[in-house]
């Protein structure tokens, strides 16, 4: 079972390591949480596309929102409602590093929005929120500005 979970971190390092970004927030071509609806996950516990009709721009990064409700909820408090560690992988952030996320392998723990690296990944997550969420905490003020 250990090696198991230290050869998923290792594979997971290697196949991530190249796609780190600088910015505090992951963002892809279709933008913060590749154009998903941050509101959505909180308040519909799913992922909800985004609409392009409803953008808005916040920490160099554009965020998009199914609806105009969901696009002013943000906008009045976006720390309630972005993801944690900028939407990248909150089990890489346990482990010290960036990762890219899955619009989809998302959970939501006391009203916070986690996003992983893929369905393998939040599995893994899955098994000790509490103990990597702590870890995780620590490590991103040291690397939310690097790459």
């Amino acid at each position: 079972m250990k090696k198991s979970i230290l050869l998923t971190g290792f594979i997971f390092t290697l196949a991530v390591s190249a796609f780190a970004q600088k910015s505090e927030i992951y963002k892809t071509s279709d933008g913060a949480i590749h154009g998903y609806d941050a509101v959505a996950y909180i308040k519909q516990g799913k992922a909800v596309k985004g609409d392009a009709r409803f953008s808005y721009t916040w920490k160099d990064a554009k965020w998009l929102f199914a609806s105009q409700q969901d696009l002013d909820l943000f906008k009045a408090n976006p720390d309630q409602y972005a993801p944690q560690y900028g939407g990248y992988c909150a089990y890489g952030t346990s482990q010290g590093h960036k990762a890219p996320t899955d619009p989809q392998a998302f959970t939501v723990v006391g009203g916070k929005l986690y996003l992983n690296y893929d369905a393998d990944i939040k599995k893994t997550w899955s098994k000790d929120q509490a103990g990597y969420i702590q870890k995780a905490d620590k490590n991103w003020p040291a690397i939310k500005n690097k790459e």
